[in-house]
């Protein structure tokens, strides 16, 4: 109270209200890997510097573009037919060096995100496109992204160009970040996806992400892995016009006149507009396979905002998709759902009639473990107690008494009641939803007192997803 000396009215206003809980922001990525520059002001000065971006025309502005393609990596073979004199067609045969071309994907990956629903993320550019992959560069990313608050996924595009040793360490750096922090979900890809498909490919693949994965469920709880990759609609980014035909044969044989052998595709566009159109079509059939950890990444964040960060982030349709790279059968999804042998799950992207695309997995990779096999079960939480912990800092010194704490219990109540009414609790009612518990007896002894402790034990009853559809159908005997 203050110490009033001279007679006259005094205001003093009182708080009743206790503070809020300020959500902290759900799925803000971060993305390492390697761009074509890192510059904002001066060049460079944003290379191994995490940066916050908000849309991919920021990540042009910033980070540049895809890596060009050397056009000796593409071969362009035609086959002109002709009945007599009059030309009735081509065959066109493209063929692509796949690996003397760019294993850079990191622009391709931003773009794919934001395709999917992508807001806010943060690029850690370890290394320009004249830079070979390497671990060192990448771990070097992800350690940065570890000094930073604000992003809750890891997503490392790039790492399946790495040796499988490599990439096995990799992910472990990823998701052990994650378990260490307690903020932030590993998304992780599968090193490759094998086509043709053969009985035993899809468990080989998928084996490539899980096998090294630390055993404990405290640490694979935190990460998901996803598979196949995607055919994505994105082009090569050759210089399509600049492209020479390799071959020009005349039903079969080498021409008797008018060779276009060694001619550009911008001169073709001119003198042989037919030829030039078929080539240009045939060319825009070769997309480029993405991993689909970006993807993924923006399927998160379109989920975070249009339902809730409780809500799975599965039967969701992929965009900037052409197809799976390879078709994941029934049985071969039961094992990477539910893995008997290792705990471990993949969660599957099919290829569902009438919908495209769908992502149809939303299991962690603790995916036996009943508490934390969802991906929205373990996420949730995590944006629960980031939020809280930092909502409560206000409370630190001040008096550990009963003042205080029904300060801090009614604004956790507060919270999580808005919580249970979108729907992210379970329960007909709040009470059935949650409980907080804090005080000198349900949660604290004298020696938690007079050693500076607050005990507050929350309990939450989340929302998990309905996975399995069961529809029981029975006859029933005519009654009339």
């Amino acid at each position: 109270m203050a110490n009033y000396r001279s007679p006259g009215v005094y205001v003093e206003e009182v708080s009743l209200l206790p503070p809020s809980v300020a959500e902290v922001e759900s799925a803000v990525p971060a993305f390492v890997g390697y761009t074509e520059m890192a510059t904002n002001l001066v060049a460079d000065d944003l290379l191994k510097v995490p940066t916050p971006i908000g849309k991919l025309e920021d990540f042009i502005q910033y980070f540049g573009g895809p890596e060009s393609e050397d056009p000796a990596n593409i071969t362009i073979d035609v086959d002109e037919l002709m009945t007599g004199t009059t030309t009735t067609g081509y065959n066109v045969t493209l063929t692509f060096d796949k690996p003397s071309m760019s294993k850079h994907i990191l622009y391709h990956a931003i773009k794919h995100f934001y395709a999917n629903g992508g807001g806010k993320c943060y690029i850690v550019s370890v290394g320009k496109l004249t830079d070979s992959i390497s671990k060192p560069s990448i771990d070097e990313g992800i350690d940065l992204v570890g000094n930073e608050d604000t992003p809750t996924m890891i997503v490392v595009p790039e790492a399946i160009h790495l040796t499988q040793t490599e990439f096995n360490s990799t992910n472990q750096k990823m998701i052990n970040q994650a378990a260490d922090m307690k903020d932030r979900f590993a998304i992780i890809d599968t090193i490759k996806t094998t086509v043709p498909k053969s009985p035993s490919s899809v468990e080989d693949d998928t084996e490539t992400a899980i096998d090294d994965i630390p055993a404990e469920g405290a640490i694979r709880r935190f990460g998901a892995v996803y598979y196949p990759h995607l055919l994505s609609s994105y082009s090569y980014a050759f210089d399509f016009d600049a492209i020479a035909l390799g071959t020009h044969t005349v039903n079969g044989a080498a021409p008797t006149a008018d060779d276009k052998t060694g001619v550009p595709l911008n001169t073709l566009k001119n003198t042989a507009s037919t030829l030039y159109n078929t080539v240009k079509a045939e060319y825009g059939k070769y997309t480029i396979t993405l991993p689909p950890s970006a993807a993924i990444a923006g399927v998160y964040s379109r989920v975070d905002r249009q339902r809730g960060v409780w809500k799975a982030p599965a039967n969701v349709g992929l965009m900037d998709v052409i197809k799976p790279l390879v078709s994941v059968a029934r049985a071969e999804q039961d094992v990477m759902n539910v893995n008997s042998n290792t705990g471990k799950s993949v969660n599957a992207i099919l290829s569902v009639p009438g919908y495209g695309t769908v992502v149809m997995g939303a299991r962690t990779l603790d995916g036996n473990d009943n508490e934390w096999k969802y991906v929205n079960v373990r996420r949730f939480f995590s944006v629960v107690e980031e939020s809280i912990k930092k909502s409560t800092r206000w409370a630190i010194f001040e008096p550990n008494t009963a003042s205080t704490w029904v300060k801090v219990k009614a604004m956790i109540e507060n919270y999580l009641y808005l919580q249970w009414r979108d729907g992210a609790l379970a329960g007909a009612t709040p009470e059935e939803a949650f409980e907080v518990k804090i005080g000198l007896g349900p949660t604290m002894n004298s020696v938690d007192i007079l050693e500076g402790r607050m005990i507050v034990e929350i309990g939450m009853a989340v929302a998990r997803p309905a996975e399995f559809i069961i529809l029981r159908f029975e006859q029933m005997m005519q009654t009339s």
